[in-house]
Order: C-alpha cells, then sequence, then structure tokens
C-alpha cells in the first residue's frame, strides 16, 4: 500500500460479517474510517450525501431488499466521470460462477473476492489498487 486511506465503506446487511470485517481494517489500520451501512439503500443515502468518496467499497451481492446488483445499477448515476471515484470490491460468500463472471462485466467493479476478509486478502487489495 502506497498510501493510507481515508475512508472505507462497508455495505452488508450481515452484522457478524460487518463486525469481522471492521476488526480487520482496524487491526491492519490502513484507513482512517471505516462507515458501515446494511443496505443497497443506505449506501446510496451515504453516498449522495458526503461529496467526499470512499477511497475503497466492499459490497455484498446478497441482501435484502436492495442487493448488490441492483445498488451497482443506482451507483452508475451517481458515477461523475472524472471526479474522485471509489475502488468497488465485490466481497461475497457466493460461488456461483455466473456471479463473477457479472461482475466482470460491471465497469464500477474493480474486484471480486470470496468472504471472509482476511490480513492477506485485504494487503493483496490494498497492493493492487493503492
Amino acid at each position: 500500500m502506497k498510501r493510507r486511506l481515508k475512508c472505507i465503506l462497508l455495505i452488508d446487511d450481515d452484522d457478524p460479517t460487518n463486525f469481522l470485517n471492521r476488526h480487520v481494517l482496524e487491526r491492519v489500520n490502513c484507513t482512517d474510517r471505516i462507515q458501515v451501512v446494511q443496505s443497497g439503500q443506505e449506501a446510496l443515502e451515504y453516498l449522495s450525501s458526503n461529496a467526499n468518496r470512499p477511497d475503497l467499497i466492499f459490497l455484498d451481492i446478497n441482501m435484502p431488499g436492495m442487493d448488490g446488483w441492483e445498488f451497482l445499477e443506482k451507483y452508475r448515476m451517481l458515477h461523475r466521470p472524472g471526479s474522485n471515484n471509489s475502488i468497488m470490491v465485490m466481497l461475497t460468500t457466493s460461488l456461483n460462477p455466473d456471479d463473477a463472471q457479472r461482475a466482470n462485466n460491471i465497469p464500477e467493479v474493480d474486484g471480486y473476492e470470496n468472504k471472509p476478509l482476511n490480513d492477506v486478502l485485504l494487503d493483496k487489495i490494498l497492493n493492487n489498487f493503492f
């Protein structure tokens, strides 16, 4: 990692997953702020109301209400060309190869990884993108 991140956004409806992800991020000490939201809608509201985008977004696919795919469709509308856009990594338990292929075809998705987040995976992501 070449620089410390200002903010990482976790989008996941599962409390234990958010707890574990936050724990890994805090232990690695790679960001000034960790923002946790539990739905795609809550994430859109957060992103719409904050001028400063998170450096990194971890997005779950399977969530009630607005799932990760629907979130990405709406996120695309917030995407401002030339602006400071976030790195988006889908972090999921899905083992469906169709999900990985679908994610690879979405320009806003920079990475697709399987849960759980751990030090090794986080280090890989940070080194690839930052």
